[in-house]
């Protein structure tokens, strides 16, 4: 069955489930969440300013009043 993309459901050509893809793109957030926080840790310790601020889908737009 095909959920609109071109990939099929369960088991497709790579032989891996839905379940091992979902956990291998979790890993991978979990990945690079990790080493975004290590790098905030690194800039706060060398005295160095986030590069970000707040949260990116609380930016306003710059017409916003």
């Amino acid at each position: 069955m095909s959920d609109g993309d071109g990939k099929s459901a369960g088991k497709g050509r790579g032989g891996r489930t839905e379940a091992e893809v979902r956990a291998e793109r979790l890993a991978r957030t979990l990945r690079d969440n990790l080493q975004r926080r290590k790098q905030q840790a690194r800039a706060r310790r060398a005295g160095d300013a986030d590069e970000t601020f707040g949260l990116p889908a609380a930016k306003k737009d710059e017409s916003d009043g």
